[in-house]
């Protein structure tokens, strides 16, 4: 006697909608926004500058999204990293602002967490997805990034070793530099920070 399959939703109830609770994927630049909004609330409260505009925020996340990712919690955002390439060993003033689509060093421009969502652990993780990612992408050698002496140890524990002081100033602001060997390609690069 054959047996007839039911439906996996009965007949007059439909399905809703739904976010996922939590999703992580590359920004855009309808994203800008709200990117600046978490950027400015985490770096003027610290530091009293913003490394990057609104429309820096557009720039980057228009010319290269692949290089951002953002952490979304039902459909919110939470936390973010805007990154590009960059073609040489160390950040130049010119690194603020310009993607090299031929360099081989992903400069992380800001990593940030919503106020609510800190301490919470979401900054590693998600920086450890990122540099995941940057694993896939076969022309990325190291991640590289400019930060203020604090946070330092926050990054080292992630596994970024220190170049050195950072050409880079802004205002009175000077900054350590740091990089992350990104290995898992095809080929293997040694010593690359």
């Amino acid at each position: 006697r054959a047996t007839q399959a039911l439906p996996s939703v009965s007949p007059g109830i439909q399905r809703r909608h739904t976010l996922p609770a939590s999703e992580v994927r590359p920004l855009n630049a309808q994203d800008a926004v709200s990117v600046f909004e978490i950027e400015r609330e985490a770096f003027i409260s610290v530091s009293g500058e913003c490394p990057l505009h609104l429309d820096e925020v557009r720039h980057f996340l228009t010319l290269c999204p692949e290089f951002s990712m953002g952490w979304f919690e039902e459909g919110r955002l939470v936390a973010f990293i805007i990154g590009s390439l960059w073609d040489r060993d160390r950040l130049a003033t010119e690194a603020l602002t310009l993607h090299k689509p031929r360099g081989s060093n992903a400069h992380i421009h800001v990593l940030a967490v919503h106020r609510t969502f800190r301490q919470q652990g979401k900054g590693p993780i998600l920086m450890w997805r990122y540099l995941q990612y940057l694993r896939c992408l076969p022309n990325v050698r190291r991640a590289v990034l400019m930060c203020e002496d604090f946070l330092v140890p926050f990054y080292r524990k992630m596994g970024f070793k220190v170049l050195g002081r950072c050409a880079v100033t802004v205002g009175a602001l000077t900054f350590t530099e740091m990089c992350y060997p990104i290995s898992g390609h095809a080929y293997m690069r040694r010593n690359s920070c």
